[in-house]
């Protein structure tokens, strides 16, 4: 046992091994996703981020006295979430532990005196990573944020609406799919134009994106009319509102992380608009229904 290791409290040790682990599997995470980057100079930083956090992870082992293994699911996991959400989302994600590292550096400053170099380097972690976020489809969430809060706006109340209405999920869901299509087209051309009457070079990626995320939601809101039985609209109704719930949160979490914004103000503002539409056009569906004297 090293002098270095016999002046360390346990709790201080517990502390540098879930560190030393912690740093050894980021090194790994970097190089993983530096294994599919195709700009090179994001390829370099990666490359340089990894090679720090394997000098760190040395250095604890100097104390703990310890060899480790990366976590391997940890990195497999972050490598799938580098495809399927963008390698800015997942950097923003670890980057978000290393803030929470930073009050652990503090802690062992006075047992670990080389803890406040690893927390000066850390901290110019941010810098390098900043200057490589550049990634193409962030460039493009205006398009699917567009695309996905009108899907979920019109839907809703569509879907709510015709409920109440017509009280048989597969006509609902047929009504649905036929309005949903219909409108993803529409919302996929506008954008469009939209983009193209702006000088946008990438007029048509822009309507990719924007009919992308408009399909999907469409796709999501009317599946629970598929499921369930023919006369059980409300469970399909009821799940149809959780879907929504749902798509706002994961949707909203991944614009709050990868660029920096309030999760609960947006994630807030669309659930109100959403339900709040489905609530009226609910309405809607019961006063049409008994205006009209229509029983489905």
């Amino acid at each position: 046992m090293s002098q270095n290791t016999q002046n360390i409290s346990p709790k201080a040790m517990a502390a540098l091994k879930t560190m030393q682990q912690n740093e050894l599997t980021e090194s790994e995470t970097y190089r993983a996703i530096a294994s599919r980057m195709k700009d090179s100079k994001n390829k370099d930083v990666l490359l340089r981020l990894a090679a720090e956090e394997k000098r760190h992870y040395e250095l604890w082992k100097k104390y703990t006295g310890v060899e480790m293994k990366p976590q391997r699911f940890k990195v497999w996991w972050r490598k799938l979430l580098t495809i399927l959400l963008g390698f800015t989302f997942v950097i923003k994600l670890m980057e978000k532990g290393e803030e929470g590292a930073q009050v652990t550096y503090e802690e062992l400053e006075n047992e670990v005196p080389e803890s406040a170099l690893i927390q000066d380097q850390e901290n110019a972690h941010e810098n390098a990573l900043m200057s490589m976020l550049d990634e193409e489809r962030l460039q493009y969430v205006g398009s699917m944020v567009l695309g996905m809060n009108d899907a979920l706006v019109e839907l809703t109340g569509t879907l709510a609406g015709l409920s109440l209405a017509m009280q048989n999920t597969r006509i609902i869901a047929l009504s649905g799919l036929i309005t949903g299509i219909s409108a993803t087209l529409s919302m996929a051309s506008s954008e469009f134009l939209s983009a193209k009457s702006e000088g946008n070079e990438n007029a048509l990626k822009s309507c990719i994106y924007t009919g992308i995320a408009y399909l999907i939601t469409v796709t999501l809101l009317i599946l629970p009319y598929l499921i369930f039985p023919p006369q059980a609209w409300i469970w399909a109704l009821a799940t149809m509102l959780v879907t929504v719930v749902v798509i706002i949160a994961a949707f909203n979490y991944y614009i709050a992380v990868a660029k920096d914004l309030s999760f609960k103000r947006r994630f807030g503002e669309m659930a109100c608009i959403s339900l709040g539409v489905a609530v009226l056009s609910f309405a809607v569906g019961l006063i049409v229904k008994n205006v009209l004297g229509v029983d489905m």
